[in-house]
């Protein structure tokens, strides 16, 4: 009987082991869609200035800033010389799985005009900016769990995120330590 309850014992905890082990797949094989560093990054299909939709899968194969911010936030403002200088010095790089470094900007604003001068006020030259202009009721802010911003999320190029709210220099580091 012993023997019996120490077996049961053992299986579960192997059980358990395995299923920490493998926590970022769900029982079909397929990544765990989620908010944690292994998750697959929740996918982000929202409206460019130009009306058109643009879809955070469209960057497969990059790595990829998710970066939420407004044109009415200092700090976010404050924080885009260091996202810029980043685009600009990895958007041509090699990286351990993937080739470049792209930003997804998803806007807080509830005023287009104020989003689009703020753009091109603080040269933000990546194509990938999206809004539905509703301010903090902003879908994906709330699926991705934002409550402040700047606030951001990295993803590999499977789409998995590997770092969050990542500032200043942690934002660099992060981007060479997935260098090739």
């Amino acid at each position: 009987m012993k023997m019996k309850i120490s077996l049961v014992c053992v299986l579960f905890f192997a059980m358990i082991s395995i299923t920490q082990a493998t926590k970022t797949r769900n029982g079909a094989g397929e990544e765990t869609i989620g908010l944690n560093i292994g998750n697959k990054a929740p996918e982000i299909s929202e409206k460019s200035p130009e009306e058109k939709d643009l879809k955070l899968s469209s960057l497969k194969g990059k790595i990829v800033l998710i970066d939420f911010w407004a044109s009415w936030c200092n700090p976010c403002r404050m924080e885009n010389p260091t996202v810029v200088a980043a685009y600009n010095k990895f958007k041509d790089s090699k990286f351990k799985n993937a080739k470049g470094f792209s930003i997804y900007s998803v806007s807080l604003d509830k005023d287009k005009p104020s989003w689009q001068a703020a753009i091109a006020a603080d040269k933000l030259l990546w194509e990938n900016h999206v809004s539905d202009l509703q301010g903090w009721n902003a879908k994906f802010a709330g699926i991705y769990g934002v409550r402040s911003i700047p606030a951001n999320f990295l993803i590999d190029g499977n789409g998995i995120i590997v770092a969050k709210n990542l500032r200043g220099p942690a934002l660099e580091q992060a981007l060479k330590d997935l260098l090739k």
